[in-house]
């Protein structure tokens, strides 16, 4: 057997771009001079955001981002562009998975698998996509047959903005530059730090060798969690998978635990430093902010008890306490060494703060010097 032929195969990509682009829910109804003008909008917007990333961050990679495009997209192109991404991400995953398992998988195996597994990760995008407004996508680039920049591209998802600005009733314009300030500031973030993608990679690669040498002792933990799930009644339950997402929860392994803390506290830190761009913008760049806001935040509050589920199912919203927590750390160490100082965290791998420091700014200060 050829482990680079069947590791592939474990995953069916283009049957999960496909179902994705399927499941997906109708975008809303737009005629079409409506589309054009928003796809038009959302490309000058995206550009004119540019600039105050560079007057807030004061980071100079913000004067030339030529390294990476960006392209308004539909929820089909956003979940096929996550597809890409995956494959990049879990390609030695899979490779590794192979190896350890090469007397179990053959190659019928791997491609019956791949279907069942593309299959769920495509119903997986189809509900994250009419949820993401945008995202930068840095790692589609590295595909097997991609067209993108090396550097990656940045994504807005032209019919989840124009329907969440619609149910918020805000000014279409308005939202779109306050979209665009979050999105254009982590295409920032790479640029400042180009590193970063391969550092993340190496980092996932890390934990996979953990979770491929535990993999028996992961199945386990899985079978049990998946019971436990099963036997409790969560209809009404505050909290009815576990705090960080049922998938988190399954780690034990103190390599597994280390890999996922340093994730997360990259994460809030991407996350926060874009949070705290969009809230130094005030009314003379976006006048309607405060009402943005506002609307914003309270339709986070307001989601039905199965979205609830699935979102803690995922993790995501521990995605949603990155923001929070990435943000108060930002601030945090502005208000003490100004952003000069904050931005010595986009030189170096080694500069970046540990989850501890995350919730203690000032251990990442005191350790900077």
């Amino acid at each position: 057997m050829d482990v680079h032929e069947t590791a592939p195969q474990l995953i069916n990509w283009d049957l999960a771009a496909a179902t994705a682009a399927r499941l997906s829910p109708p975008g809303p109804q737009l005629e079409p001079w409506e589309a054009a003008d928003a796809v038009a909008s959302l490309r000058r917007l995206a550009d004119a955001a540019v600039p105050h990333v560079h007057r807030i961050t004061g980071l100079a990679a913000a004067e030339d981002l030529r390294d990476s495009q960006v392209l308004v997209v539909d929820r089909a192109s956003w979940a096929k562009a996550n597809t890409q991404g995956f494959q990049v991400m879990l390609g030695p995953v899979l490779t590794q998975l192979v190896e350890k398992k090469a007397s179990e998988i053959t190659p019928s195996a791997a491609r019956m698998g791949g279907a069942v597994t593309g299959a769920q990760l495509g119903a997986v995008l189809a509900f994250l996509s009419n949820k993401v407004l945008g995202q930068y996508e840095p790692y589609s680039a590295l595909a097997p047959g991609s067209t993108a920049p090396e550097a990656g591209r940045l994504l807005l998802v032209a019919p989840n903005i124009v329907q969440i600005e619609r149910e918020l009733n805000v000014d279409p314009e308005d939202f779109r530059l306050w979209v665009c300030l979050h999105e254009q500031t982590h295409r920032v973030q790479f640029a400042s730090a180009p590193w970063l993608r391969s550092h993340i990679l190496e980092q996932v690669a890390q934990l996979s060798d953990s979770l491929i040498g535990n993999m028996d002792s992961l199945m386990e933990r899985a079978t049990a969690a998946a019971k436990s799930l099963r036997d409790r009644p969560w209809a009404g339950v505050s909290q009815p998978v576990p705090s960080r997402g049922a998938i988190l929860d399954l780690l034990q392994d103190p390599s597994e635990k280390a890999a996922i803390s340093h994730l997360t506290a990259i994460m809030s830190l991407l996350e926060g430093h874009a949070s705290v761009v969009m809230d130094a913008i005030d009314a003379a760049v976006v006048p309607s902010v405060k009402t943005i806001r506002q609307r914003y935040n309270a339709r986070s509050e307001n989601r039905g008890v199965l979205e609830s589920f699935v979102r803690r199912l995922l993790g995501l919203d521990a995605k949603m306490r990155q923001y929070t927590d990435g943000a108060k750390f930002v601030n945090a160490v502005v208000d003490r060494i100004g952003m000069d100082g904050f931005n010595q965290i986009w030189d170096r791998p080694e500069n970046l703060p540990t989850e501890e420091e995350i919730h203690a700014p000032e251990a990442w200060v005191a350790r900077m010097g």
